[in-house]
């Protein structure tokens, strides 16, 4: 789900490689780059928002905050989409949270640029309203997963879809901030990760967590996972090829 290539260029993300070079060029003098530090909250709960974001080598997470502070991932976008899809959706705000989960950098662009593009319809347009219902499918199984599974597969779940956005196997990522990512208690990954590392799937040291093995990974994990890969690999272009 990730393309690979030596230097930072909004074709590093899946949706603005897909576009026809002629729309591609009419975006480009409107896409400002950024650092997307871990933490950093890309937009509040009900806040205006005046920007969308094209991540290029960060994972930023939708999360939904209760009241009384927990909070709970309801989905991650990387490189193969954007984050604020509530701008063109006509709804401008919305309940969730965007948190930058693994450091990168990415590409903005205003909110009146893309209104005004995505208006126009052709293939923005078309690219936009298929990421939304893959990043809807994503959401949807979250829910599903949170449900009914254990949190070792809940973890297999969150760990594959971080790689599948990731340049390398490794994550930068304490378990407590994992514990808030999946609405879990800290003890519950604490014993999800040490299951994962004493079967030699992972490796977990002062935050970072690298993964050993991932076919293993992969057959530990719930359905949930294969689900969400398979709508997003259906609905959106095919990775762009690499460069060299």
């Amino acid at each position: 789900m990730r393309p690979s290539s030596g230097s930072n260029t909004p074709k590093d993300n899946r949706l603005l490689a897909a576009l026809p070079e002629k729309d591609y060029q009419a975006l480009l003098p409107f896409l400002e780059p950024m650092a997307l530090p871990l933490g950093m909250a890309v937009y509040e709960s009900g806040a205006a928002q005046g920007y969308v974001y094209f991540p290029t080598s960060s994972i930023v997470s939708l999360l939904y905050v209760l009241a009384d502070g927990a909070s709970a991932e309801i989905a991650v976008t990387g490189p193969e989409g954007l984050v604020g899809i509530a701008l063109f959706m006509g709804g401008e705000t919305t309940p969730s949270r965007a948190v930058v989960q693994s450091a990168g950098r990415g590409y903005r662009l205003r909110a009146g640029v893309l209104k005004a593009e995505f208006e126009r319809g052709g293939e923005l347009q078309h690219l936009l309203l298929r990421f939304t219902q893959a990043l809807i499918t994503q959401m949807t199984q979250t829910a599903v997963c949170n449900r009914h599974h254990a949190v070792h597969q809940q973890l297999c779940r969150w760990l594959l879809l971080s790689l599948d956005r990731l340049k390398s196997n490794e994550l930068v990522m304490t378990q407590e901030l994992i514990a808030n990512m999946l609405g879990v208690r800290r003890e519950g990954v604490t014993e999800a990760a040490g299951r994962l590392q004493a079967e030699g799937l992972i490796q977990y040291s002062r935050g970072r967590i690298t993964v050993l093995n991932r076919e293993q990974l992969e057959k530990r994990v719930c359905e949930c996972y294969s689900v969400v890969k398979k709508e997003y690999d259906r609905l959106l272009p095919p990775v762009p090829a690499l460069v060299t």
